[in-house]
Formats: structure tokens, sequence, C-alpha cells
């Protein structure tokens, strides 16, 4: 019997094909939000034929572009059907500086702002016992958001990709704690998952060392099944349901400090994205 409709980017990718598979296992029916839909369509039917589920369908959607991310929002909104799992999982680390043509760095595009919007504009789908679920990051812990550099280059000063995803990790752990208030009343439920260091292409630095990496330290990083697995929970699990506006590792909550939970910038993140996604809202 189906339960509902539930939407998950990056779901070709190696933990957002392992959340598809988990989520269609369920019953749902998946919406495939992908950049390459020429690659999806090759996974989307190998999820059929493993989950037996033939309501998986592939949507393109670029979350580097914010009107692409708005057409893909409105043709969801157009179909009108209740929005019951929202995963936010694509992601990227980039490895130079590269500007969007909304004029943002495009890590900080696709890991936060893209996602921000597309969250924004699919909110009237969403109701009570809906769930909306972040995919972050450790790193999160080492984010820095200087204003404004952090929209235009990721991070002051020159670019250096870690830090920059860092950045984009937490700007997206401070969105759900925020986001998580805004909606309590409304029954939404917002979490974060962690899902540790994950064996997939997003960790690969492209530097000669990387063969190294790979012999040394990819037999003891989680596989991407293992990482999915606190965003699965948080997805289906029914006591995971219960909770809102916490960031989760290995499926249970995080005890975060208030630094986090109550950020000295939260609210200004929130204003200041709100002014780069108005003409889209």
């Amino acid at each position: 019997m189906r339960k509902g409709l539930a939407i998950i980017t990056g779901a070709d990718g190696g933990m957002g094909r392992e959340i598809t598979r988990a989520v269609a296992l369920a019953g749902y029916c998946v919406v495939m939000a992908c950049y390459n839909a020429e690659k999806a369509e090759v996974k989307r039917k190998l999820l059929i034929e493993e989950t037996g589920n033939a309501d998986i369908m592939v949507m393109s959607i670029d979350l580097s572009s914010l009107a692409s991310v708005n057409a893909f929002a409105c043709r969801m909104l157009e179909r009108g059907d209740r929005l019951d799992l929202l995963m936010n999982n694509a992601g990227t680390m980039e490895t130079g500086l590269h500007i969007t043509e909304d004029g943002l760095e495009r890590t900080v595009s696709v890991n936060y702002v893209g996602h921000y919007l597309l969250t924004r504009k699919l909110l009237p789908l969403m109701g009570k016992g809906s769930r909306i679920v972040n995919m972050v990051s450790c790193t999160y812990a080492i984010g820095k958001l200087d204003f404004p550099d952090f929209f235009i280059k990721g991070k002051k000063g020159s670019f250096w990709r870690i830090p920059v995803y860092s950045n984009t990790k937490l700007a997206l752990t401070l969105f759900t704690f925020e986001l998580s208030e805004r909606l309590k009343e409304r029954g939404v439920v917002v979490n974060a998952a962690d899902p540790g260091i994950v064996s997939t292409d997003i960790i690969t630095m492209h530097m000669w060392f990387d063969p190294l990496t790979d012999i040394f330290f990819r037999p003891f990083i989680r596989t991407p099944r293992q990482g999915a697995a606190t965003a699965i929970c948080l997805l289906l699990d029914e006591e995971a349901g219960k909770r809102t506006g916490t960031l989760n590792v290995s499926c249970r909550p995080k005890v975060l400090s208030e630094k986090y939970t109550h950020h000295r910038q939260s609210q200004e993140l929130w204003e200041r994205t709100e002014e780069i996604v108005a003409k889209w809202l």
C-alpha cells in the first residue's frame, strides 16, 4: 500500500541510493531529484528491480541554479500531492572557486541555499507528520560564517575547499534548528543527520595523495549504507518522528551546546538567505 510521497535530492549518489532504496521498500512513491537525469535513470531502473516498487521517478534539479530549484518546486506544487518526506541529501565539495549564475559560491548554493529554497517552496505541501531531514556533516564543528563572504566566496580570504564545505554544513545545521522552531506548531518534524566520514566520491581530493588515502584510510571509513543509516532512521523510524530540531549521529540525537542550538548568527543567516531567495518565494 502506497504510504505517500518522498523527495530525495542526490538520490543517485552513494548514500542517496541507499536512502532511496529504504524509502522505496517502505512503500513510498519516491522522486529522485538529481542533477544528472540520464545517470539517475539507470539507478532508478535498478532500484525498481531491487525493491519491487515501481513508483520511483527521476526529476532534474540543479541546486547550483535557483531558477532550476524554483522550476522543480513549481512542478511539485502543480501536482499538489502531500509531501511526507523531504531528504536534503545532495552535496558537493568544489575543488576551486566557482560562482553560480546567482552570484553564489557553488558549494554554498548546492549544499545550503539551494536546499533552503527547495524546502521553503515545498512547505505548502507538508503538514502534520511530514518530515524534513538535512544531511549535514561532523565538519559543522569547524564551520565559520563570515558575512557577506560566506555566500559569495564560501569563506573569508582565499578559497580552500574543506573550510568552505564545513561552513555550508554549519549553515545547514543552523537552518535545521531555526526551521524546526518555526514549524513546530504545524507538526512538521525537522532534523539533521550526520553520516560520519563516508567512502564516497566527495572525499576524493583530486590530489597526488589520493591513492595513498584510498589504501590506508578508506577501509576504516563508513560505507554509504552505514553513512545513510541515520538519515533513514530519521525518515522512517516511528520514535524518530517524535523529535524535532535535533542533530543525529549513529541514529541517536547528539547533545549540543547552546553555541549551536542558539547560535549567535542563526537569525542573521536566516535573514540574509531570505533576501537571496526572496524573488523565488
